[in-house]
């Protein structure tokens, strides 16, 4: 089983800037695509960003510009760099990886962006 656990999160002022980290327990990289998801109370849950295995790169049209998802394949980590940041981006992030046959969720890291 892979295990997902992401940091980062916090309380940030608007316009400000927060990089969110997604350590998986294997490397799961090169098998699986990777991707952040977020839910903000009373709101589904939606795709923040993904990455592919070949290094192919999706992003929520909200999200484009402001955030950037990248991979450190040496520490099986996944990145999400969120910059400008807006009171409308607060949420619970999630971490996920996602394959032809498994999919695994991270916990999740509350973001807080005051105005």
């Amino acid at each position: 089983q892979v295990h997902l656990v992401e940091s980062g999160g916090g309380l940030v002022q608007a316009g400000g800037a927060l990089r969110l980290s997604c350590a998986a327990s294997s490397a799961i990289f090169s098998i699986n695509a990777m991707g952040w998801y977020r839910q903000a109370p009373g709101k589904q849950r939606e795709l923040v960003a993904r990455i592919t295995t070949r290094g192919r790169t999706n992003y929520a049209d909200s999200m484009k510009v402001r955030f950037t998802i990248s991979i450190d394949n040496a520490k099986n980590t996944v990145y999400l760099q969120m910059n400008s940041l807006k009171p409308e981006d607060t949420a619970v992030y999630y971490c996920h990886s996602g394959g032809l046959s498994d999919s695994y969720w991270g916990q999740g890291t509350q973001v807080t962006v005051s105005s």
